[in-house]
């Protein structure tokens, strides 16, 4: 399967007319509401850091982002601007509008206390993960979510390359600091998001940083 290209298109909206504006710290998780037709943008504030985020229709909860199908509409297995995210029932739930950073991760998954044990150590097993995080967040809403809602996400910002064998490498990320990525709703929506506590792999530069999330009408 081929990759998409790399296409940087700068925003023309202002941060002080968004309706919402918050920093989620780092290595915490936060669940949104995003109404169809308002404009999201993530933005990377210190650089390297990897936003996992999973979309859900907000009236629901079934039909959620889908990597496959995400993947086979657009012929690739990143997203830059252009694409867009699909759901589970091929219908299209995000427009990338614009973005900075270039490139973002479809495949490389959320960290958890079961991967942190395959990938690094078993003493790795009990370390803080985005997993949990999810888990953590949606038993304190009231959104109907549960464990069995939990899906393969993207990763904003981070950089995980293919090799020529099909072999995933988790690198150094490709962004920096104030890289932004803005997406536009197609229905209306919840995100999840965990900003990645992980520790292990240079995805975050071994130091987890803070995001910000605006939102425009």
């Amino acid at each position: 399967m081929e990759t998409a290209a790399i296409s940087i298109k700068e925003s023309h909206l202002d941060p002080a007319q968004a309706i919402y504006d918050t920093r989620l710290p780092a290595g915490e998780p936060g669940l949104y509401e995003v109404n169809k037709g308002q404009t999201l943008r993530i933005i990377d504030l210190e650089g390297n850091q990897a936003a996992d985020v999973v979309f859900f229709n907000r009236h629901d909860t079934d039909e959620h982002y889908s990597l496959t199908e995400t993947m086979l509409h657009q012929g690739g297995i990143y997203l830059t601007t252009g694409s867009v995210l699909y759901s589970s029932d091929s219908r299209a739930m995000l427009t990338i509008v614009a973005d900075t950073c270039g490139r973002h991760d479809t495949l490389g998954g959320a960290c958890a206390a079961e991967s942190n044990t395959v990938r690094y150590a078993l003493g790795k097993k009990f370390m803080h993960n985005c997993r949990d995080n999810y888990l953590l967040c949606i038993q304190q809403s009231d959104s109907g979510l549960s464990k069995a809602d939990l899906v393969p996400n993207i990763n904003f910002f981070m950089n995980v390359p293919v090799s020529a064998e099909g072999q995933l490498k988790f690198d150094d990320g490709v962004s920096g600091a104030g890289k932004y990525v803005e997406l536009r709703a197609e229905m209306d929506l919840w995100m999840l998001v965990s900003n990645c506590p992980q520790l292990n792999n240079p995805c975050n530069a071994y130091n987890p940083t803070p995001i910000r999330l605006l939102i425009w009408d």
